[in-house]
């Protein structure tokens, strides 16, 4: 069974490297994937030397991410037995575009965000 996977979507949340013992750092990064009828915010995290690709990123940015999945146990104090699941990025790619792990593409005016008012459909929200 193969645990490398790969998700498209946008980012939503860039968290701070953080330093969790001497030997090891990580930093958490959100993307939502808009692929369903509902939307779902997936949580990432990148380990050591990783943490800084996100440097060349910014939240609303298109992103494809390459992932591994990891599972670990852990035992309390008192002898309960939990288990964890953790999506480790090892790659993030502008979505559309290919390079070298987090290196920032160069943009041209037809990859500009473009936003447009919402249908009627597509506009359920309160009128005040």
């Amino acid at each position: 069974m193969s645990n490398q996977f790969k998700m498209s979507g946008s980012i939503k949340v860039i968290g701070q490297t953080q330093q969790v013992s001497e030997k090891f750092s990580k930093r958490d990064f959100v993307v939502t994937d808009t692929s369903s009828q509902y939307p779902q915010d997936i949580s990432f995290q990148l380990a050591q030397d990783k943490c800084n690709v996100l440097d060349s990123f910014m939240e609303g940015e298109s992103v494809e991410v390459s992932f591994n999945l990891r599972g670990r146990a852990w035992q309390s104090p008192q002898g309960d037995v939990k288990y964890f699941n953790t999506l480790e990025a090892w790659r993030i790619e502008k979505d559309g575009t290919s390079g070298i792990s987090g290196a920032p593409m160069p943009r041209t005016p037809q990859e500009a965000v473009v936003t447009s008012e919402p249908t009627e459909e597509e506009d359920d929200s309160l009128p005040f």
